[in-house]
């Protein structure tokens, strides 16, 4: 079984800074892709940040130069650098990783269970 963890959510004022971490854990062969998404209420989920198992990135226009996505592939370990927060960042932040576990050959797609970012002051 594989399963991702996530930590480091909660409540900032603005122009604070949060880290995001997400763990990846079980029966893992290798990791591509790991990403940050976040959903707001009464919205849909949108991707905020990718990492290739290579390290590039790419990012939502919203949270270019604020947020900074990097992986430790020792540690299977994804983060999320928030910094300048402001309230429209607010959100349940989710990562997801694409995983070859060690019973099947192929990509499964696996997701976190969520960390609530408050950004308020």
């Amino acid at each position: 079984q594989v399963q991702l963890v996530e930590s480091g959510g909660g409540l900032v004022q603005p122009g604070g800074s949060l880290r995001l971490s997400c763990a990846a854990s079980g029966s893992i062969v290798s990791i591509d892709d790991m990403d940050w998404y976040r959903q707001a209420p009464g919205k849909q989920r949108e991707l905020v940040a990718v990492i290739t198992s290579g390290g590039s990135t790419r990012y939502a226009d919203s949270v270019k130069g604020r947020f900074t996505i990097s992986r430790d592939n020792a540690k299977n370990t994804v983060y999320l650098q928030m910094n300048s927060l402001k309230p429209e960042d607010t959100a349940v932040y989710y990562c997801d990783a694409y995983i070859r576990p060690g019973w099947a050959p192929g990509l499964t797609q696996y997701w976190g269970q969520g960390t609530q970012v408050t950004v308020s002051s």
